[in-house]
């Protein structure tokens, strides 16, 4: 089966007209987009876009031989002009299925958005899935057999693609393919970057693929590291690059502070952004975590395990010999980098770049510093991602 992507785009494409930010400012060539429109095999349309008939020119198609045109999602602004000789657009209801004379057969799949997706197969039993924009599977059973392919809204609803793993709808050799992309992420490299965390790539406008046929699937990095000063948004970074995979577990380091509002209100903000299908662990004890199978771990964050770490190994205890309290941090870190080194889990985990402001005024503090800094290098050795994140901007350091 062929699909022809004759957009690519979210609704109001990609820049949105009138739209002064920075993201549709730099929407140029092949990071234009039109509204999201696939062609299959020349003969099924999953969505009528304005400008359908010249997309399909471009791509060196033709609508001449669409037999069927099916609409995924309500469509706003002015009533859309049917092109001459395209039968009239229809949305099949929830679980209903349609054979068409060419072969294929389509399955509506319910959606908890507005709007319906599509399970279509091919006359030679290669299948694909399309959601439309901002929907997300809704009542999914568990599937004995991946998607070939699966086009949706990855950057919008991360989540979906989660729930698709979850239930077996995506395998490690599903293709997937973000289409319904907007000004929401800066076009370019970084959605480039933010996709291929997620096991998913864009193509541009009028690409044809094969269904079925090699792609090269983006590899999800099994290691990473995201450093980052306060504020920075480290920490929304590490929680994207999991968003689009089930049953993450969140590893809190911070634990509880008492009699401290301000602190409970960050932990409150923290869980608040997590997915509902994440579990939180509450806890300091790394190693067993990372020696364990398992799904995602994300790590919050080592500097706060840092600090507990040299509590713990007596290094503010004036009556505990210096080197009997370094050989105790240095087992304890040791024994953290080479878990990271030996995990067979997904892991990213969040440190605070550490040196680039002013000199602390205290022995502690300055003691402190170094010590987060040989931790954040010797972690960042082990890891094939190392990430640093500026101003809610991340910058590639490595992979």
């Amino acid at each position: 089966m062929d699909v022809t992507l004759l957009g690519t785009g979210a609704p109001d494409g990609l820049p949105r007209p009138g739209c002064p930010c920075a993201a549709c400012a730099r929407a140029l060539g092949e990071d234009a987009r039109t509204p999201t429109a696939v062609l299959l095999d020349g003969v099924l349309l999953l969505d009528l876009t304005p400008g359908a008939v010249l997309s399909a020119a471009r791509a060196g198609r033709s609508l001449h031989g669409v037999r069927q045109v099916l609409l995924t999602h309500p469509h706003t602004g002015p009533v859309l002009e049917l092109p001459p000789g395209l039968p009239a657009p229809v949305r099949v209801p929830d679980g209903r299925e349609l054979a068409l004379l060419t072969g294929h057969r389509v399955r509506a799949v319910a959606v908890d958005a507005p709007g319906t997706g599509y399970a279509v197969t091919g006359p030679e039993g290669d299948r694909l899935l399309y959601l439309p924009p901002g929907g997300a599977p809704a009542g999914l059973r568990a599937m004995e057999r991946p998607f070939d392919l699966v086009l949706l809204d990855v950057t919008g609803r991360p989540d979906a693609l989660a729930r698709l793993r979850a239930a077996g709808a995506v395998g490690v050799t599903t293709d997937v393919l973000a289409v319904h992309l907007g000004h929401e992420v800066p076009p370019g490299a970084e959605v480039h970057r933010r996709l291929a965390a997620a096991g998913a790539r864009a193509e541009p406008d009028g690409a044809t693929l094969s269904v079925g046929g090699y792609q090269l699937v983006p590899d999800p990095p099994r290691r990473t590291l995201v450093l980052g000063g306060a504020r920075s948004g480290k920490s929304a970074e590490a929680e994207r690059r999991l968003a689009a995979f089930p049953d993450v577990v969140y590893a809190a380091t911070g634990g509880r502070l008492p009699d401290d509002p301000e602190w409970a209100a960050r932990v409150a903000a923290h869980r608040e952004r997590r997915p509902p299908g994440w579990t939180t662990a509450e806890t300091r004890d790394l190693v067993p975590l990372l020696a364990g199978d398992g799904p995602p771990l994300l790590i919050d964050c080592l500097t706060l395990w840092l600090a507990h770490a040299m509590e713990e190994a007596g290094c503010w205890d004036e009556a505990r010999p210096a080197g009997a309290a370094d050989e105790a941090l240095a087992g304890e870190t040791a024994a953290l980098v080479a878990a990271v080194r030996a995990t067979r889990r997904t892991v990213v985990a969040v440190s605070n770049e550490t040196g680039s402001g002013v000199v602390p005024p205290t022995v502690a503090g300055r003691r402190f510093r170094d010590e987060l800094g040989r931790l954040n290098a010797a972690v960042a050795a082990e890891c094939e991602h190392v990430l640093l994140v500026v101003a809610g901007t991340a910058l590639p350091l490595r992979g």
